[in-house]
């Protein structure tokens, strides 16, 4: 048999995709994520006010004119919340995508070489020992609030997990015997690593970063609401649930919008992760 014979057939079920037998919680959760992110893109033409323009009408309840109401400055929440999502959709996307790039950079030579792969564990053991607020409160130490210092959290929380899925899948395949038959045919270490190991993560590193997103959501949620994160005026879902929070009294149902887009979004990722999962087996 040919190493590309042997290779096909070693990957012939990772490469199948979910297909029919997809639960319905999973096409729930595909049609939910695709619905936020269609809104947070569509944001400007979604929201019928500007986010931080302010009004007389303070505290107003949900009405036809203001969906979600207005809070204590009169800006409509609703609009505030549609840009709060572009945020947070924003810093889950540029901060997990930074974490999965910086795992694969991170795995590839930990896979090649022993001794680099002893120093990368054990830093990632000393960053995994670290809630994931601890770190992002460090970074906003360092760099300052804002959603820079979101995404770099994200970065830094994520990038071992992503690192550690991408080099145990390699592993698993290092001595599989397509391998083993492309390393007697002459073909070099890089090419190896890059073109025959690398693929074989693909999937799990797929299912790690939608855990990694519902992660970010939390993370921004977290941060902004204590004020470390993205700071009023400027709209995210955390620092509107925190606004928001402080008229219950007036109306319990001014955190009822971030609060249920927050909840969407992390149950919707999760959800979607477990299907990936469940689709690779």
């Amino acid at each position: 048999m040919t190493t590309v014979t042997l290779r096909r057939a070693a990957n012939r079920d990772r490469l199948r995709l979910p297909g029919t037998s997809t639960s319905w919680q999973v096409r729930i959760a595909v049609a939910v994520v695709a619905l936020l992110v269609t809104a947070g893109a569509l944001g400007p033409l979604i929201a019928p006010y500007d986010p931080t323009a302010q009004s007389s009408q303070v505290l107003d309840g949900a009405g036809i004119h203001h969906l979600l109401g207005t809070d204590d400055l009169g800006r409509d929440v609703f609009s505030r919340v549609v840009y709060g999502l572009r945020v947070d959709l924003m810093v889950g996307v540029l901060g997990v995508g930074g974490a999965g790039v910086a795992g694969v950079l991170l795995a590839l030579p930990a896979v090649r070489w022993a001794a680099v792969d002893a120093v990368v564990q054990r830093v990632s053991d000393v960053l995994l020992a670290f809630p994931s607020l601890i770190l992002a409160v460090a970074m906003a130490v360092v760099l300052g609030t804002g959603e820079g210092s979101i995404t770099a959290a994200v970065v830094l929380s994520q990038a071992p997990l992503c690192g550690r899925v991408v080099r145990d899948a390699m592993l698993a395949h290092k001595d599989r015997e397509y391998i083993l038959a492309a390393r007697l045919s002459g073909v070099r270490p890089a090419r190896l690593l890059l073109r025959h190991l690398l693929p074989t993560a693909f999937d799990p590193l797929t299912v790690q970063l939608a855990l990694s997103l519902s992660t970010a959501v939390f993370l921004e949620g977290g941060m902004s609401f204590v004020g470390i994160g993205v700071l009023p005026p400027a709209p995210s879902l955390g620092n509107i649930l925190q606004e928001s929070v402080q008229h219950l009294d007036a109306d319990p149902l001014f955190a009822a919008g971030p609060l249920i887009v927050i909840v969407l979004l992390v149950l919707g990722f999760n959800t979607l992760a477990d299907g990936l999962n469940r689709g690779r087996r």
